[in-house]
């Protein structure tokens, strides 16, 4: 079988309004090229499709969603199966999960990786495709999107849950590919623990892990002779203020899985820049791109490299935190404290005990038990 998975699909701003124009060809015409190649297309829909009453949530980061022009804009693209497990999924509550799973079944879109309850969310797809059990396990790191025994949402990353899903799956399936949405936004490395989580899916028994979620491509690797791809970037995200950067430019992967075997292709491309649309790149292009991809690649393969990488970039974000942990109360204070232009008081006897609520498991349930107690979650 072939298969095709894409990473994050928003319609929005001038992509939205020529969705919703029903002018889907000049949207997706190239896509739709390329996946009729394929037996079975897969895209991260990353936001509810809210058609009715709903209210956004409250959480860091905005709250987005799109309408019935975004599966209809995949179903013209011959996509077969959407994604759920992102941060945004949740972004409008119940009445936002209820209408996306409803209209995904309007329009025969396989979904994966979101649910009503966490029972749901968490469910491995199996589908016949070519003959052949295709499964797909699909998770999100924590953010506010995730799914609850009371509540519906994302299916959260954990790699104990993880591990049993896909030795379930290796049982009953031909081949087992794990989608998880993770990383560190604009990033274009992952992270050592990332590298660690999904080596250790491969050694579960999965036969392909991807990565999407960073909103910049990054590199993949061969591990155990199974592929894993660290970050798709963006699929179908509009930005206006978005031109020639990292935001623009990602790649879809083929996965030729045949006779215990899996094979793959990098299809690069151009997304909403300058005019709001999808094409590949061109010949010359693409060997640009596929070099950059190659010095990360060489990257992710030193482990030595990998953690230095890490920690340079820790190091130049380091202001993110300041603001948070910070006496100040005023925006303008908070600002200037996070560009280090006004000193920071807050008590380090206090963040000897913060540093220890997070890093101790039992400690950390606890600190989230009380700030959601706090929220009135």
């Amino acid at each position: 079988m072939k298969i095709i998975v894409y990473g994050d699909f928003h319609p929005r701003n001038r992509g939205r309004e020529v969705a919703k124009a029903g002018k889907y060809e000049s949207l997706f015409s190239e896509v739709k090229a390329v996946n009729e190649a394929y037996d079975y297309r897969i895209a991260n829909l990353e936001c509810p499709v809210v058609t009715g009453e709903a209210s956004p949530i409250a959480k860091d980061g905005p709250c987005i969603e799109c309408g019935e022009e975004g599966p209809a804009l995949l179903g013209y693209a011959h996509f077969d199966c959407v994604t759920l497990a992102n941060n945004h999924f949740r972004d409008y509550g119940e009445e936002g999960v209820q209408q996306t799973l409803q209209v995904l079944q309007k329009h025969g879109i396989d979904h994966v990786g979101g649910g009503r309850q966490i029972d749901e969310a968490s469910r491995t797809l199996f589908k016949e495709v070519k003959g052949a059990t295709l499964a797909i396990v699909n998770c999100a790191e924590h953010e506010s999107s995730i799914a609850t025994d009371s509540r519906g949402g994302s299916n959260p990353l954990d790699p104990v849950r993880q591990y049993r899903a896909i030795k379930e799956a290796r049982a009953q399936a031909d081949y087992v590919v794990v989608i998880v949405h993770g990383g560190v936004e604009h990033y274009d490395k992952p992270t050592p623990r990332m590298q660690e989580c999904y080596r250790f899916f491969v050694d579960a028994g999965a036969d392909a892990v991807v990565n999407h979620h960073q909103h910049c491509f990054s590199g993949y690797e061969v591990y155990q002779g199974k592929p894993i791809f660290y970050g798709l970037g963006n699929f179908f995200f509009d930005n206006p203020k978005c031109v020639g950067v990292g935001w623009n430019k990602g790649y879809a992967v083929g996965l030729n899985l045949e006779d215990g075997r899996v094979e793959f292709q990098l299809i690069p491309y151009l997304q909403c820049s300058g005019q709001p649309g999808w094409t590949r790149l061109d010949e010359k292009e693409e060997a640009e791109f596929l070099q950059t991809i190659g010095a990360i690649n060489a990257i992710i393969a030193d482990p030595t490299a990998l953690k230095k990488a890490h920690l340079q970039f820790l190091e130049e974000h380091v202001g993110l935190n300041e603001a948070l942990l910070t006496p100040y109360t005023s925006y303008w204070a908070e600002a200037l404290c996070e560009k280090g232009w006004l000193p920071n008081y807050y008590p380090k006897k206090k963040l000897v005990v913060l540093l220890n609520r997070i890093e101790c498991e039992s400690h950390r349930e606890r600190l989230i038990h009380y700030i959601n107690h706090r929220l009135g979650k």
